[in-house]
């Protein structure tokens, strides 16, 4: 009886394997991975195509229809096992956007280079699922019972599957239920096939997804301590084969969006993360100290152009930034920044209430800048204070160089008298400072090694020897903000750029 049993599944599988080569050969040989018109430039998108989980089937159709109406884009829609999906973009290298129930395959995605941006859209995990009147199956273990008849997802092409095998190997379960399900059962391709078998008799019990439970209402789950521990993320990710990625984001946005497609994701049963409230072109405000203008702004025109959407950058010194955050939040009025990235930590640390926490990016030392050949003879922090230097320094309620100069100078125990004697004038940034000291009318000034690399035409650069001569900068993202992911895909796009922060004298401390 075992011998029939297997032979059929051999068979099952054997057809099974032609069907889907076959389908491959045509999708491959029809060019459908992506019909789009556009190539990028502007022209009109048609339309766009996307590897969908079979999980996924019923919302997506929806959102799809929701996006088609309201755009004129026409989504095409190839269902399947998320890692059989995997497998046919990594021949077809086509297509817009990968769809997968679990996180892991996004990450396989992004590691073979098929893959750039990701958005979240919900969580799940594995529950043992049943018809309604069954009360006999209770756990993990009846599954490996002789009599019960059990489906599961093929762990070779459903996320599922993958995760219920991962799950189980780990509780000491996977050997004697993957026996009972090769003898008794099926493994099925996709986490609907599952729960359809279950729904129309054919097997006694199976292991789906808890949002897949929703769309069955002879159904019912139970959640059990070995599953429990195998909660998935479903992403969107957008396809580096992609002929228009800006198009390609836009469907990803509308489909993320907390109040576009992730309301029909909720319907349909599934947990939904916190989206982003949808915008069919977002305008970020990114505030941003002054010392970071060079480096940003190639960063950001780069991440404006690829996800079609404006940022609107406000460069200050952090101090003025700062006020102006707290005047908007004391009178509950517009602009308040969706990311920030400040100078230094100092002042991060000062509105630390209303961000995420902060990533170190980047820093740059603090330089004593002085004249052309340096006619003063000024080698250290203290040469600052002689009779006669004249000094310009941050004014340290305005800007982060301001504060920093002002501990360092504390530090050397110079602070006071150069206040009353040296210091003849205070700029709300380092960047004001140089001109200063380029033009004769100060000695010295206080500023950042990266603002004296442009001026070193007109003057030399003296390096402090102190451990608070650096400036470490961070960047976060608002509390508040309705446009959080979309901020840290900023940030994605930013820690990309080590070659821009060192071309203009930052010293890279991402990932370091």
């Amino acid at each position: 009886m075992r011998r029939k049993a297997n032979t059929n599944l051999f068979a099952i599988m054997a057809i099974g394997s032609l069907v889907l080569i076959a389908g491959l050969g045509w999708f491959l040989f029809s060019g459908s991975g992506h019909s789009s018109s556009s190539t990028g430039d502007g022209e009109k998108v048609e339309s766009l195509f996307v590897y969908c989980a079979a999980g996924m089937r019923y919302p997506m159709e929806k959102v799809s229809k929701a996006y088609e109406d309201e755009f004129g884009i026409e989504v095409q829609l190839q269902y399947g096992g998320s890692n059989t999906l995997l497998s046919q973009l990594e021949v077809s290298q086509t297509g817009d956007l990968y769809l997968a129930a679990d996180d892991s395959y996004i990450r396989q995605a992004r590691d073979a280079g098929l893959l750039n941006e990701s958005l979240q859209l919900a969580l799940m995990k594995p529950i043992i699922v049943v018809r309604e009147e069954n009360a006999t199956i209770t756990s993990v273990e009846s599954l490996a019972s002789p009599d019960v008849r059990v489906a599961l997802g093929n762990p070779d092409a459903a996320a599922v599957g993958k995760k219920t095998r991962r799950l189980l190997t780990r509780s000491g379960h996977w050997e004697a239920i993957e026996k009972n399900v090769t003898t008794r059962g099926v493994f099925k391709p996709t986490v609907n096939d599952v729960a359809g078998d279950i729904d129309i008799g054919s097997v006694d019990a199976g292991v789906i997804w808890d949002s897949t439970l929703n769309q069955f209402d002879e159904l019912k789950g139970i959640s059990t301590p070995e599953l429990d521990a195998g909660e998935a993320t479903v992403q969107i990710g957008v396809l580096n084969s992609s002929q228009n990625v800006t198009a390609a984001l836009h469907f990803a946005r509308f489909v993320a969006a907390r109040d576009k497609g992730l309301v029909v994701f909720e319907q349909t049963g599934f947990r939904v993360v916190d989206g982003d409230k949808w915008a069919d072109q977002p305008e970020l405000t990114f505030f941003a100290g002054s010392v970071n203008r060079l480096a940003l702004e190639p960063v950001i025109k780069e991440f404006e152009e690829r996800e079609g959407v404006s940022v609107n950058t406000v460069y200050n010194g952090c101090g003025v930034l700062n006020t102006q955050m707290k005047g908007i939040v004391e009178t509950d009025g517009n602009g308040f920044p969706d990311t920030y990235m400040a100078c230094d930590t100092y002042y991060l640390n000062t509105v630390k209430e209303l961000f995420e926490p902060g990533t170190t990016v980047s820093e740059t030392d603090i330089v004593i800048c002085v004249q052309k050949g340096n006619p003063k003879g000024i080698t250290s922090l203290k040469d600052l204070a002689r009779e006669g230097v004249r000094v310009a320094v941050g004014e340290p309620q305005e800007c982060t160089i301001g504060v920093l100069t002002r501990r360092l100078l504390q530090e050397a125990k110079i602070y006071q008298v150069m206040l009353e004697h040296n210091i003849k004038t205070q700029t709300p940034s380092s960047a004001m400072l140089l001109p200063s000291v380029a033009t004769g009318s100060s000695d010295a000034v206080v500023a950042y090694y990266t603002d004296a690399l442009n001026n070193l035409d007109k003057i030399d650069i003296v390096m402090i020897d102190s451990s608070l001569a650096r400036a470490v900068q961070p960047f976060s993202v608002s509390l508040q903000s309705d446009y959080k992911h979309l901020g840290y895909r900023l940030f994605d796009t930013l820690s990309r750029s080590k070659d821009k922060f060192e071309s203009v004298g930052f010293r890279w401390k991402l990932g370091g």
